[in-house]
């Protein structure tokens, strides 16, 4: 198992997708055509798999969905490099994951704006500016699988008076959320922003308040349930409440239980005066956060207070860094630290008005560990059943069931005569794509793609494939022409207790060799593809406990070598022991894969 594949399985949400899904109809019409993609995958199948094994639907279903005239014009365009050009239309076509483009707007909002149920792209332009009084309210915007939640809030309640603004269940449980906070609240004198119930259970939410209420009097700021079970985020705060005086901003709930996820906060509440930020529940349980405070407070006057209780005090320990913090602030400010995490870095720090309680540094991380962080966080973070022994694999027994569903967003495949055009790296296909810096789709193509550069593992033989043909022809380069491919049948009995059918082991449960393929966050379907050696893999009817009635049939792989695996892996959180002293197994998750050679 490597650190990618792992990565994947905490992902929490699906589908966003700018293409819709080929109808019955539509796909029964191209099968037909000998010179769609799909069928020539189909012919390549036959001609390189040396058995007459079925094709399992599962793996044929993500094939590319163009019809033939399309994908020849679009080839056309990526020779070209005008692809881009028909960005839309090829996103459609083929089943891609693609945003799209926010145009700017200068039109003025001089009347209250209330919000409910939306999910258009939008750019928020000149909302509350210069408006007395009033509210600008966002309830049950962008959220769900299907919303498309890129937005830009730029020169919002920008010099207002009293006014107020709420965003309520804001992009929850949404895929590669994007949203930008520019100009926001800046120059304004009372009133309020609430973030409440923002961001919950997205995943890879890029959220960037830059110049956010700068130069204020009197506004108060509150995020709450912000980023909540978030996966793989990215915060930042620029010029936050900068010259700001009698500022209030309120950080509660902030990122808990989140995964892999980072906060920056740059400029903040610098030169304020009299100001208040006040820090509960920050970034509590988190899995390898990552908080970086820089010039922070710098030169404040006017008894400036900081208050952080219960930070960073995470599952598995991340990196807090403190740099430029309330230097020159005057003799009045108090910054206070209780109940605060490990592996934390303090640098050019004011020494004067700090008080530190119940501080935990990076050299008594034992304070933090599994055992001392108890059984519950060890199931927040490896679902039980997530990984097992092998013992397990017997008739009759009875175990959990992870949550195996696949919540990547749905994308298909595209045609090698398409994939060999495009450039696969990151500044050329960004200009593909049409991606803008520093946007979640920018940090997903570029963390998929040093996933797929990275140097293998000792003993590994890996490849990212993005068409069918190219994953046919990896998998036949391992383990030969006489191949199968196999996954679990269904998402049934996720997350709950199954009893185990009938079993049987692949090549007569003897030790093999096998291709596992797990999908990468990406525009078009991208699998990293590895050959696993040293496994024994094995399918099983899977059966309602009380009923006794089959529900699943399951695809299990159980590695035997662990030697070289960290010892923090999740595995052994779950399972006790260490590297190279026990087997592990687990089910292969929906949509993804394992090849073998055929019994």
């Amino acid at each position: 198992m490597h650190r990618h594949s792992l990565f994947l399985s905490y992902i929490l949400l699906s589908t966003l997708t700018v293409g819709l899904a080929v109808d019955h109809a539509g796909d029964k019409n191209q099968n037909q055509n000998p010179f769609t993609p799909k069928a020539f995958v189909i012919r390549y199948w036959d001609r390189v798999i040396k058995n007459n094994l079925p094709k399992p639907s599962f793996i044929l279903s993500k094939a590319s969905p163009l019809s033939a005239a399309d994908a020849s014009a679009f080839a056309k365009h990526a020779a070209a490099n005008t692809l881009s050009t028909k960005l839309p239309e090829f996103c459609s076509a083929a089943h891609l994951l693609c945003f799209p483009e926010v145009n700017p707007s200068l039109t003025k909002h001089t009347q209250d704006g209330e919000f409910s149920v939306y999910n258009d792209a939008q750019n928020f332009t000149n909302y509350g500016t210069e408006r007395p009084g009033g509210i600008d309210s966002f309830k049950n915007y962008s959220n769900g699988f299907d919303s498309n939640p890129v937005n830009e809030f730029r020169q919002y309640s920008r010099s207002s008076a009293g006014h107020n603004d709420s965003f309520t269940n804001y992009a929850i449980e949404t895929n590669v959320a994007d949203q930008k906070f520019n100009t926001y609240g800046s120059g304004a004198a009372g009133g309020s922003g609430e973030f409440k119930e923002y961001a919950e259970n997205t995943n890879v939410p890029n959220l960037r308040f830059t110049t956010y209420s700068v130069s204020t009097a009197g506004r108060e700021q509150s995020f709450n349930s912000y980023s909540e079970n978030g996966n793989a985020g990215d915060q930042s705060f620029g010029n936050y409440g900068k010259d700001s005086a009698g500022a209030q901003n309120r950080f509660t709930e902030y990122g808990t239980n989140s995964n892999v996820a980072s906060s920056g906060f740059s400029s903040y509440a610098d030169k304020g005066t009299g100001d208040e930020d006040t820090f509960v529940n920050y970034g509590v349980n988190m899995n390898n956060p990552t908080e970086n405070f820089k010039n922070y407070a710098r030169g404040s006057l006017g008894g400036t207070q900081v208050d952080f209780d219960n930070y960073g005090k995470s599952f598995n320990e991340g990196t807090d860094t403190f740099k430029g913090y309330a230097k020159g602030a005057d003799a009045d400010h108090k910054v206070t630290f209780t109940g605060y995490g490990v592996n934390n870095t303090f640098k050019d720090y004011d020494k004067k008005g700090i008080s530190f309680a119940k501080y935990t540094n990076a050299s008594s991380s034992s304070t933090n560990s599994v055992s001392d962080s108890g059984s519950s966080l060890v199931k927040k973070w490896v679902q039980p059943g997530k990984f097992f022994r092998e013992k397990m694999l017997k008739q009759g027994v009875v175990m959990p069931m992870p949550d195996i569903k696949d919540k990547l967003p749905q994308r298909a495949f595209l045609p090698r005569t398409i994939l060999t055009k495009l450039p696969f790296a990151s500044s050329k296909l960004k200009q593909v794509f049409k991606v803008s810096d520093n946007s979640s789709m920018d940090k997903m193509i570029v963390e998929s793609l040093s996933e797929c550069e990275r140097a293998p593992s000792m003993g590994e033989t890996k490849r990212c494939v993005g068409s069918l043909e190219d994953m046919i022809d990896f998998a036949t380069s391992v383990l030969g022409h006489n191949v199968t491919v196999r996954s679990t049948e269904s998402v049934n009995g996720s997350g709950k207790n199954v009893m185990v059918g009938q079993v049987r082991g692949i090549n007569g449960g003897k030790v093999t060799e096998s291709v596992s393929c797990h999908q990468s966050l990406f525009p078009y379907l991208l699998y990293y593809c590895h050959s696993v050696p040293k496994v024994r893999v094995y399918e099983a009817d899977l059966l309602d406990p009380a009923s006794k009635v089959k529900i699943n049939h399951g695809v299990a792989i159980c590695h035997l070598d662990t030697t070289a695996w960290s010892p923090s892996h999740g595995a052994f959180m779950a399972l006790g022991s260490g590297p190279g002293r026990i087997e592990v197994c687990h089910w292969i998750f929906e949509n993804d894969m394992t090849w073998t050679t055929v019994d």
